[in-house]
């Protein structure tokens, strides 16, 4: 490896400067301009993780208007519905995606059609057939070429609206507003907090631009001056030859990539230098006690979490110190943040109970959800929001969250939370990951059942795991119903697919809950 280090932002092979970026943005913000993309419009981007996917967002920023990252994983009608709901009349997409669209695409959207890099082509093994400009789309590099930089006024740039991915009906748009100057300084000041982020940070993205803190840390990663690299996708041992060798110090992860990590032989750990590693921070999903001990004992005291969601921000922070002397904690109430804990009554409670978590930063800006401020309405009490996660704050003033309340089970009047029994199963020998889950019971209105997914290799007896079970937990926590499966659906945030196993159950009986 050479000895000076690189600057700019990798993806593959391929290494462009900031100063090409910030050149070509401009140019994308002056075409996008004589498109008729005005302040307060919205510009739909469907791309997989690459530099043309930043290039959009800052180009989309500097007009005012609203970048809308659409999920890729989306069939043809999800990602047409949130083109048409966000008001997109323009669409920027990979070449690959725009083909298997075709007709899907609303009228009147203008298509740009951004080439397929060759790293994405790799790795997701994309037919060369469809990598041409479609028919009526216009291509993105001979359009950027025709375009002067963008000689505009200087107007706020709101945050990029992402779409939630909602457990019932449509995802719902998070419309925020442009900050003042006051909220971005705050909001920096956040970043560098919990982010990790600061002028010449060298950055490493494993996860997809689609989601809202990968989509924050990129965009600003974009512009400290130092390296951002982003992954097409996650592989573990590539993962680790990046940090080596571009002396990567600050990175987003969610669990999922320390639990494969962690399975990657000792030999192979071992063989890379993590020496550089500052700030690695995660969220999104639970993290196993025991794989982030083990985290923390490989690389050392420089993994942080928080807790929050796309409408909240960061409410919650957790050191590496946190972690280990509270084992599940999100960590304590972060700057900025207020936390209450409501029961089913609305009633505050105290340390200790749990209730259904409530949130508010009063430096941020607020947020309203596109074409449905009803909704936004329905998750707000007196100021505070809430995302539906249920958990409680102890004596020390460590939160836990316990479940999400929508999880929550109901069997004969008895909440049950899913996430307690989760939490046994990943204790016992042979468990790599489950989950736990209300299905219709004649009885009881529900009943438990558990999906367990073994180890590789092992082989579960469930009647021995229903008695070990019985050892943690009382009797009617121990699911009714259990199953082996390999595999478990999963989101691109590592969090499990928990409705496309619970769905079918309640297909059958034409009720949801």
């Amino acid at each position: 490896m050479s000895n000076s280090l690189r600057h700019g932002v990798i993806s593959g092979d391929r290494l462009r400067s900031f100063d090409d970026i910030n050149a070509r943005a401009s140019r994308i913000a002056s075409g996008l301009t004589k498109l008729g993309v005005k302040q307060g419009d919205s510009v739909s981007i469907l791309m997989r993780n690459d530099i043309a996917f930043l290039e959009a967002a800052y180009a989309v920023a500097r007009l005012g208007a609203y970048a809308v990252p659409v999920n890729w994983h989306f069939k043809p009608e999800e990602i047409t519905y949130v083109i048409s709901d966000s008001g997109s009349h323009v669409l920027i997409s990979h070449a690959d995606m725009l083909h298997q669209l075709r007709d899907a695409i609303p009228a009147g959207i203008t298509s740009i059609s951004v080439p397929t890099p060759p790293e994405i082509v790799a790795n997701y093994k994309i037919d060369p057939a469809i990598l041409g400009t479609p028919d009526g789309a216009i291509d993105m590099e001979s359009w950027i070429n025709e375009q002067p930089p963008y000689d505009g006024p200087a107007v706020p740039a709101p945050h990029n609206m992402i779409y939630t991915s909602g457990t019932t009906g449509h995802p719902k748009g998070v419309r925020r507003f442009a900050p003042t100057p006051d909220q971005q300084k705050s909001a920096d000041a956040m970043r560098v907090r919990v982010y990790g982020l600061k002028e010449a940070s060298r950055a490493l993205l494993p996860g997809p631009l689609y989601h809202s803190a990968p989509n924050a840390f990129a965009l600003r990663a974009g512009k400290l001056g130092g390296l951002l690299v982003m992954m097409p996708r996650f592989d573990a041992e590539e993962f680790l030859r990046i940090i080596q060798d571009e002396k990567i110090d600050t990175i987003f992860m969610v669990p999922t990539m320390f639990i494969r990590l962690m399975k990657l032989p000792e030999d192979v750990r071992n063989k890379y230098d993590m020496s550089s590693l500052r700030h690695i921070i995660h969220a999104a999903a639970p993290c196993p006690a025991d794989v982030k001990t083990a985290m923390i004992d490989w690389w050392g005291p420089v993994i942080f979490e928080f807790y929050g969601s796309t409408e909240s921000g960061a409410v919650t922070f957790a050191n590496s110190e946190d972690a280990l002397k509270k084992p599940g904690t999100v960590g304590k109430i972060a700057p900025g943040a207020e936390l209450r804990f409501l029961g089913d009554d609305g009633e505050i409670l105290p340390q200790g109970e749990i209730g259904e978590i409530y949130s508010r930063i009063a430096g941020n800006p607020d947020f309203t959800y596109h074409n449905k401020p009803e909704k936004r309405a329905e998750i707000d009490r007196d100021g505070f929001i809430t995302s539906g996660d249920v958990g409680y704050i102890d004596a020390d003033g460590y939160v836990f969250i316990c479940d999400r309340k929508r999880d929550m089970v109901i069997s004969g009047g008895v909440n049950i939370y899913p996430a307690e029994i989760e939490s046994a199963l990943h204790a016992l020998p042979g468990v790599h990951d489950c989950a736990v889950f209300g299905i219709p019971d004649a009885e009881f209105g529900e009943s438990l059942m558990a999906v367990i997914e073994p180890q590789p290799g092992v082989v579960l007896d469930l009647a021995k795991v229903r008695v070990d079970l019985k050892k943690a937990l009382a009797d009617y926590k121990v699911p009714k119903a259990m199953e082996i499966q390999s595999n478990l659906p999963r989101e691109d945030s590592g969090k499990i697919f928990k409705r496309r196993l619970r769905d079918p159950y309640w297909a059958k009986v034409g009720r949801t809950i």
